[in-house]
């Protein structure tokens, strides 16, 4: 263009190197320029100039990370997790994410009855994707008994908190039979238990201690259960597809994530085969994914445990939109 103009990656704006009063020439994620001098900016062209030079000049910080899961990995859904892992892969330039996966989804899809989908799950393993246990059925079938379990059962979940109102005998069998099912299938150790909609009772909890887990993970912190040493603090960014007005707030609790300022060392993005059934979802995913990875190092959960280090930040080239 003429001016010494270089690419911000961030959302395909091209700016110049030196910013002057009279000679400012961009387009906003098109191939249309904006008006050149002489002409009159519209506030939106001026606040996307001004945003993608900030980020342009930020590098993702070692300090702050990015984790990124596939949740409910399973049979049942294998082109929606196939696709979902597909895109993933692509934003983040490798299978540097993780997969939770369930046993025997609502006790119609047994991982050891599905040599195919097994033969998969253990591909995206040896190709470096952490495989975490999630659940047995992720069917919650428990009569529970407090006030406070009714209500995250009813409202938080749509009948899958499975391990919300389990005794812990029940609770550890089911870890240690899925923890035997899905590293049979992938050729080596879970990398932790996640219960299905991040919900544990009492007996889940003391199950974890029992069955020695590395990491768990509910929906504010990540923790090593053999110590209750938190490794990660804050909420998880997801989707919701079950309704409009619970898609519609999944979409604006993703804008913000990615508009907010990188206040949290950690922040964890989870994704669900339901997701893939609406493009506005999808679309947000994308840009959520890109924005966060731009700005953060892209990490494992493994990585959190204090001692070791995180994995290099994504090429900037790759971009990140916001």
């Amino acid at each position: 263009m003429g001016h010494g103009f270089w690419t911000s990656p961030q959302c395909g704006i091209r700016s110049p190197k030196k910013l002057r009063a009279n000679n400012i020439s961009s387009d906003c994620g098109s191939d249309r320029a904006v008006p050149s001098p002489g002409h009159a900016y519209t506030q939106a062209a001026r606040t996307c100039i001004v945003t993608a030079l900030a980020k342009a000049v930020r590098q993702p910080s070692p300090d702050r990370r990015l984790v990124v899961s596939i949740h409910d990995v399973s049979p049942a859904f294998a082109e929606p997790v196939e696709r979902l892992a597909e895109m993933i892969g692509g934003i983040l330039g490798g299978p540097r994410f993780a997969m939770l996966v369930v046993p025997d989804h609502w006790g119609a899809a047994p991982l050891d009855r599905t040599p195919a989908f097994a033969r998969r799950l253990r591909e995206w393993a040896d190709a470096g994707v952490e495989m975490f246990l999630h659940g047995w059925f992720h069917r919650d079938t428990s009569a529970h008994r407090s006030a406070a379990a009714t209500v995250k059962a009813r409202y938080m979940t749509a009948g899958e908190g499975e391990f919300l109102g389990l005794s812990a005998d029940e609770a550890e069998y089911r870890m240690r039979a899925g923890r035997e099912m899905v590293e049979q299938a992938i050729g080596g150790p879970v990398a932790g238990f996640i219960a299905p909609a991040w919900l544990y009772g009492p007996g889940a909890i003391s199950a974890l201690k029992a069955c020695d887990f590395a990491l768990a993970e509910d929906h504010f912190r990540v923790w090593r259960p053999s110590t209750d040493a938190v490794v990660a603090r804050g909420p998880v960014v997801t989707w919701a597809s079950r309704s409009p007005a619970r898609t519609a707030s999944s979409l604006a609790v993703a804008a913000a994530a990615r508009a907010m300022p990188d206040w949290l060392p950690t922040m964890r993005v989870a994704v669900h085969p339901g997701d893939v059934t609406k493009e506005s979802l999808m679309t947000s995913i994308d840009q959520t994914i890109r924005c966060l990875a731009g700005r953060r190092t892209v990490a494992r959960y493994a990585d959190l445990v204090p001692g070791r280090s995180a994995a290099a930040p994504i090429d900037r080239g790759k971009g990140a939109q916001s």
